[in-house]
């Protein structure tokens, strides 16, 4: 078979696999991102080693288009009326949970005898989450409330607060090494962020703009569409984050444009299949050697997470006077992690090579465990929240 008629079938039959594993989620009630997840183990390297040699030539596009759609619909989701509402409680929650996340992982692995830049990175590292799978089981459960609304807000812009404290945590790390890092280098952790801000409005503005002024059906769809992979591929092209970017221009056509809500629909009507591809492409990413490998550091890690999430989520509900289920539930819903965090450990690995395979082990290791039984802790809190009203399904 030639190339492209092995990516053909690998694509449609992972599409086809995909239906059915939506199906047996609404029947059994699991979380799809986790059976998707489970369902690319398989097939992958780690298991029967179904997946095509030559899947890294566009793995790496599909991952970035569901990465950019899924960015796009949070940003929608931080409109001016939204934020109204719930604005203080997501700023707070959000900065707690990752600052709490940093600072019991820090502190924690320091006890234990970790070397300090080591724990310093795996600080910053442990901040970010998965909105992907975060969203992709509020969709599946259609769940809608309260707690809800604030978990997709503070999803939405948790990783933005988690790079702020990787760059940190990162100079911090290259101090103690004695590896001062030189200006340029401080102004590309600094332009990551700022310079996603700048990206996003520049675009977000003149789409504000001409949202909703064409005629609605297709030439909607190709107008947001447009937007999304323009977006990402000038955040490429200068070097800010994808995500971010994509979020604040998200965010900017939600708060700018008449008829905001028309681009962001147009979009969910596309994003199911990539997700697919996404989430199974994931799993297939898996090690299982890794997992094996990350040891007792990487169990505290596991544990530390768990417990700075929980606890930095209550302390922000507590500060921003949030009701009681973001108290109790608010840290559990944020427990998935995966691309962001990976993305951070191939920076460490970059920049440190002398301790990056030790920290890259230990984070993708982790990885495997939060992004599997992570949407099972999500489902769980939207349950116990009480705002699951019918039996999942979707669309």
């Amino acid at each position: 078979m030639t190339y492209l008629s092995e990516s053909f079938i690998l694509i449609g039959a992972i599409l086809l696999s995909g239906l059915a594993i939506d199906y047996v989620a609404r029947i059994t009630r699991l979380p799809r991102v986790t059976l998707l997840i489970l369902f690319g183990f398989v097939i992958g390297p780690s298991g029967l080693d179904l997946i095509f040699s030559d899947v890294e030539v566009w793995l790496p596009v599909v991952t970035n288009v569901a990465l950019l759609l899924i960015g796009f619909l949070l940003g929608g989701q931080l409109s001016r009326g939204s934020l109204q509402k719930h604005g203080l409680q997501v700023f707070c929650i959000s900065l707690m949970a990752a600052l709490m996340t940093a600072l019991v992982i820090l502190f924690g692995l320091l006890l234990m005898g970790v070397r300090p830049e080591v724990a310093l990175l795996l600080a910053g590292i442990a901040t970010a989450t998965d909105p992907a799978a975060t969203v992709d089981v509020v969709n599946q459960m259609k769940a809608k409330g309260i707690f809800t609304r604030a978990l997709v807000g503070i999803v939405a812009i948790d990783d933005a607060w988690g790079l702020m404290i990787f760059s940190i945590m990162l100079t911090l790390a290259s101090i103690y090494a004695g590896d001062i890092m030189s200006a340029a280098q401080l102004l590309a952790g600094v332009w990551d962020i700022a310079g996603a801000f700048v990206v996003g409005i520049g675009l977000g503005v003149p789409v504000a703009f001409l949202a909703g002024r064409i005629r609605s059906g297709e030439a909607t769809l190709v107008e947001a569409l447009g937007a999304v992979l323009l977006c990402g591929g000038i955040s490429l092209a200068v070097d800010v984050s994808l995500l971010l970017a994509v979020m604040v221009m998200g965010s900017t056509i939600a708060n700018l444009a008449t008829h905001h809500i028309r681009p962001f629909h147009e979009i969910e009507l596309i994003e199911w299949p990539f997700m697919i591809l996404f989430f199974v492409m994931a799993g297939a990413s898996l090690q299982v050697d890794a997992l094996l490998q990350i040891g007792f550091v990487g169990i505290a890690y596991i544990v530390l997470r768990s417990i700075g999430k929980i606890t930095g989520a209550w302390l922000g509900a507590y500060i921003s006077n949030a009701p009681d289920s973001l108290r109790k539930w608010g840290g559990i819903a944020m427990m998935p992690q995966a691309g962001v965090a990976l993305g951070m450990a191939l920076i460490v690995d970059h920049r440190f090579p002398e301790i990056g395979d030790v920290v890259l082990t230990i984070v993708i290791g982790t990885v495997v465990t939060f992004e599997i039984f992570g949407p099972f802790l999500t489902r769980l809190a939207l349950l116990k929240t009480g705002e699951v009203k019918e039996r999942s399904n979707h669309p």
